[in-house]
């Protein structure tokens, strides 16, 4: 299949434990950026594209390591890299994956990565994109958590760059299906997505930062956090969505002050892309400009958030600006400190 590709997928052939095997070997190959590359020159993305579309068990049906769950594995690996993403949509990959993402399980959480990669477009996705989004999530979720799925898979089998890219991709398909407008984004925006992104992002910051106190038991790669960042950015209609009464927040100027922060913090590391600051900071002007009015998913978001930094035991000040005061009550980072006002409230100059 390498140095001798077929010139046309045979039908059938398959079913030979040498292709089966040839088909696993090229699932761990095309884990590299530079193996893909050579990959997707051949026919390779035809065959595996092919053994999906000629099969006739359904995906409920594949078992492990079946020449099935293998060539799904090289299609999802595949996608993540440019020329072979490009052999693999002329290959005619998308509407080959699109029945398999509503089997809800492992190979109906590969094909949905497999097709946000593949910049399928939004109304690919079942029921909204609800389900797409809940379930990468999910699984970059428990990836941080070093831990697996019980009867899907195991900690190890897919890497963060692989879901958070997924991830954003699928943000950014939402974000050009709605326009901006945040009402499809909001099937990914939920607070819990969210605040999984900023902890991605900030345990990237605080992993490159000598004089951070605490950590956390995952240290993301820098592409993670810059997929996580582009995540934010399409998303970022439905985080800053106006609450009904359209009224003022303490709870809001609190988050939008830590979060941008945090993104500028991000932007100022090395190693950070041109591109990826200039969404960070781009992210960071936009909630701070939406900041004089109630944002319950910011809100919410940064709480979850503060959360997960609280139980790693991380400085929950790490990302308070200097430069201007901050406003908090007994429950916020400072609460060491006197609160002679009436109402329970400081201001930090």
């Amino acid at each position: 299949l390498l140095t001798n590709p077929p010139a046309v997928p045979k039908s059938g052939s398959g079913k030979s434990e040498g292709v089966r095997w040839a088909c696993g070997l090229i699932k761990n190959l095309a884990k590299s950026e530079e193996n893909a590359a050579l990959i997707g020159k051949t026919e390779i993305p035809k065959c595996v594209v092919e053994n999906i579309r000629a099969t006739t068990a359904p995906p409920s049906r594949w078992t492990s390591n079946s020449l099935e769950d293998f060539s799904l594995f090289v299609i999802l690996n595949l996608a993540q890299w440019p020329i072979s993403k490009d052999a693999l949509i002329e290959a005619g990959a998308v509407d080959v994956v699109k029945p398999i993402m509503a089997e809800g399980d492992l190979q109906g959480l590969k094909a949905t990565m497999a097709c946000a990669l593949l910049d399928g477009p939004y109304d690919s996705f079942p029921d909204g994109g609800e389900p797409a989004a809940k379930a990468i999530s999910e699984l970059m979720s428990n990836i941080t958590e070093k831990k697996g799925k019980d009867g899907q898979y195991a900690y190890g089998v897919f890497k963060l760059y692989t879901a958070s890219k997924a991830y954003s991709c699928l943000a950014s398909s939402a974000s050009k299906a709605d326009g901006g407008s945040g009402d499809a984004t909001k099937a990914l925006g939920s607070p819990s997505a969210v605040a999984l992104n900023y902890q991605i992002v900030s345990d990237l910051v605080l992993s490159a930062m000598d004089d951070a106190d605490g950590g956390s038991k995952y240290v993301p790669d820098a592409m993670s956090a810059e997929y996580a960042v582009s995540s934010i950015e399409a998303l970022l209609p439905s985080i800053l969505k106006a609450g009904e009464n359209q009224t003022k927040s303490l709870d809001t100027e609190k988050a939008a002050g830590e979060i941008s922060q945090m993104f500028l913090t991000y932007a100022d590391i090395a190693g950070t892309s041109d591109s990826a600051k200039a969404s960070a900071k781009s992210i960071a002007s936009k909630i701070n400009e939406a900041s004089s009015t109630a944002r319950p998913v910011l809100e919410i978001s940064h709480d979850l958030w503060t959360q997960y930094r609280r139980r790693e035991g991380q400085p929950l000040d790490q990302f308070i600006s200097q430069e201007k005061g901050i406003e908090v009550d007994e429950s916020g980072p400072l609460d060491f400190l006197p609160c002679a006002n009436p109402d329970s409230s400081c201001v930090i100059l």
